[in-house]
């Protein structure tokens, strides 16, 4: 049935105004292991949430470039995390194809620019991470630095209110 409506909704096309027909930008990719979604973990956690910094937001590109060894002991990590949960190998992106595509990330996170903008809650992909491996008798001192400073901001933030 899954695979029926990913095909379905790669079939749908819209008819602009002109006549041509446009694909839409929704997408729905079935995968045989649920561990797939849990692939974003590590590049959330070493390139998004490592946007934050303690005065000011950096972009993804140099949160993952700035120190691409210490980004590579992030997310290889993050992914020997949920590989202990129970996914493959081969559901997890690798690192320097992560590392390659954030080549060309020029902005900030978007939890990093809402935290710059104010916002006194965002989804805490890091504190999850950290969390789970804790559960597992495990941490990692960059990512409990990464946790450290979006608390910092979010208290900030909700403390300005």
């Amino acid at each position: 049935m899954l695979h029926r409506l990913q095909a379905d909704i790669e079939a749908v096309r819209f008819t602009a105004d002109d006549g041509a027909e446009i694909e839409l930008p929704v997408k729905l990719k079935v995968h045989d292991s649920v561990f797939v979604p849990l692939a974003k973990w590590a590049m959330l956690v070493a390139g998004n949430y490592r946007c934050v910094q303690k005065e000011e937001m950096r972009p993804i590109q140099d949160a993952v470039h700035h120190d691409l060894e210490q980004s590579r002991e992030i997310y290889n990590w993050v992914v020997e995390l949920c590989i202990s949960l129970g996914g493959a190998s081969s559901d997890f992106v690798p690192f320097e194809k992560y590392a390659n595509a954030a080549q060309s990330l020029g902005s900030p996170s978007s939890a990093a620019r809402a935290l710059a903008a104010g916002a006194k809650n965002i989804e805490r992909v890091d504190k999850l991470v950290q969390t789970v491996a804790a559960q597992k008798g495990s941490h990692l001192p960059s990512l409990d630095e990464t946790v450290a400073l979006v608390d910092s901001w979010l208290e900030k933030n909700r403390a300005a209110s």
